[in-house]
């Protein structure tokens, strides 16, 4: 009998699963189904851009899995029930009940309003398309000279502060971290994001806890008032809720727990990755939800899969950090290499170079969706980034 996968999520991690495994499993074998709320693969890193009104190339996903037996189901899940072993979901002719041998849970994350008071209704997010398109049409309805606020200064919040900047000066960008802004980063890396950000005329206000957001302000801890026309909440991400209405085993932040092959610890018939996923990764460290996670964990749980059911060998690779991409508009960037664990070192690459790095990189990982039964080695891809840093490093000593 086949073995009935199931992949809920196309997105970066779920659509390269279900390619990976369709490209390490005989089609008599197995029966893979992908199953999708939307007809297209939507570029989150590139959410922000769309957001401020730039085109994005559609990806359809009928024509990406064309050829491969993945089977594509365009639905809603509204239910995951691991004990039954199947999973619920809503489409176009209505409601269905899918049974499953395997899971590969990928619905991935959303916006995290993080408990605070007026985000729901007055703050706008990008997490999904649906919610840069909101912001897209209400930026475009915007007069010279009128306030956005960005807050939260992690790496989406600064891609979105510098991307509308540089899209829109005529409009005045302030950006709220919690922090010091860019306090992750290398000494090099903090020292070019207050460049760019100066440049662009972005106000920080570093130290700064918002504590409640009205339609024309915000209020933040010490009692100041902010005014802004919009307000864009990029806190953070929080696991699909989902998750919590199972019983998988979870983390305290409502992710999946998983092994080393990221195979459930309470279920073994399920898999959790990308964000979905809590797994470890250096230094016994939780992978952090970003497309740099979602995509070794989906090669991970792919190949754990196809040696489950073949008798292969389990992969033993273990999950690392090479560096954090930050675009900050389209002419400007930011290369942070990290250790293994996702910390800072002293070497970085900045400026259109480290901008044209970062497309590179959004480019190939939208590639490997789109020709999900092909990869390129991570060996061959990091050598590749190592000469590119290489080549900088020459250059700026000349």
């Amino acid at each position: 009998m086949q073995n009935r996968i199931i992949v809920i999520g196309a997105g970066y991690s779920g659509a390269i699963a279900a390619g990976r495994l369709a490209k390490r499993l005989r089609r008599e074998d197995v029966a893979i189904t992908l199953v999708n709320a939307e007809p297209d693969f939507v570029e989150r890193v590139r959410l922000h851009q769309l957001a401020v009104g730039q085109e994005l190339t559609p990806r359809p996903l009928s024509e990406m899995f064309a050829g491969t037996g993945v089977e594509l189901k365009l639905a809603t899940v509204t239910a995951i029930d691991v004990d039954r072993k199947t999973v619920a979901v809503q489409g176009a002719d209505g409601p269905a009940e899918l049974p499953y041998d395997t899971l590969v849970h990928a619905l991935g994350s959303t916006g995290n309003a993080g408990g605070v008071p007026g985000v729901a209704e007055h703050a706008h997010q990008i997490a999904s398309r649906p919610g840069a398109l909101r912001l897209r049409e209400r930026l475009g309805r915007l007069a010279e000279g009128e306030t956005v606020l960005v807050v939260g200064g992690g790496l989406t919040g600064l891609e979105f502060a510098t991307e509308v900047a540089e899209t829109r000066p005529d409009l005045d960008v302030v950006l709220a971290a919690r922090g010091e802004l860019g306090d992750w980063l290398s000494p090099k890396g903090r020292a070019h994001l207050r460049k760019v950000l100066d440049g662009l005329g972005v106000t920080v206000h570093e130290h700064m806890a918002v504590t409640g957001v009205e339609a024309d302000r915000v209020t933040t801890a010490d009692g100041r008032t902010v005014p802004a026309a919009v307000t864009v909440w990029t806190t953070g991400f929080a696991a699909h809720p989902l998750n919590r209405a199972t019983s998988l085993e979870l983390a305290d932040t409502g992710r999946v727990v998983v092994d080393e092959t990221m195979r459930s610890v309470s279920h073994p018939d399920v898999y959790a990755i990308g964000d979905a996923g809590h797994a470890l990764g250096a230094g016994d460290k939780p992978l952090r939800m970003s497309c740099a996670s979602g995509t070794p964990m989906a090669w991970q749980a792919a190949d754990s899969i196809a040696a489950r059911l073949t008798g292969g060998k389990l992969p033993t690779a273990h999950l690392k950090y090479f560096n954090q991409c930050i675009s900050l508009g389209r002419k400007e960037g930011l290369i942070q290499f990290v250790t293994a664990d996702d910390r800072a070192v002293d070497r970085a690459l900045t400026g259109r170079f480290a901008a044209r790095y970062k497309e590179l990189v959004c480019k190939g990982a939208a590639w490997g969706v789109a020709h999900p039964t092909m990869g390129v080695p991570v060996r061959r891809r990091r050598a590749a980034a190592d000469r590119a840093a290489a080549q900088e490093t020459t250059r700026v000593a000349a």
